[in-house]
C-alpha cells in the first residue's frame, strides 16, 4: 500500500505548514504597509520643504531640491522644514549649528 499526500488531505504536518506560509505572507504585507507609510510622510514632508522655500520666493538649485526630495529620514526633513520658514538661501537649510 503506498500513502499519497497531496494538498487537502489535512494532515497536521500540512496544516502546520500552511498555517507558517500565511503568516509570513501577513508579517511581509505589514512590514512593506509601514515602510510604505514612512515613505509617504517623507514625501509629503519633502514637498513641504520645497514648497514653503518656492512660496517664500527663494531659489532652490536643483542639488539642493535633490537633496531634499531624496532624503528618506523623518527628523531631518521635519528639522529643514522648520529652517525653510526663517532660512534666506536654500543652502541654509543645511546649515551646521
Amino acid at each position: 500500500m503506498v500513502a499519497t499526500y497531496f494538498p487537502g488531505r489535512g494532515t497536521l504536518f500540512e496544516e502546520t505548514y500552511l498555517e507558517g506560509k500565511a503568516e509570513g505572507k501577513a508579517e511581509g504585507k505589514e512590514e512593506g504597509k509601514e515602510e510604505g507609510k514612512a515613505e509617504g510622510k517623507a514625501e509629503g514632508k519633502a514637498e513641504s520643504v520645497i514648497s514653503v522655500l518656492e512660496k517664500r520666493g527663494i531659489p532652490i538649485p536643483q542639488p539642493t531640491r535633490d537633496r531634499i526630495t531624496s532624503s528618506t529620514d523623518l527628523d531631518t526633513l521635519t528639522l529643514w522644514f522648520d529652517r525653510s520658514l526663517t532660512a534666506t538661501t536654500a543652502e541654509d537649510l543645511f546649515a551646521e549649528e
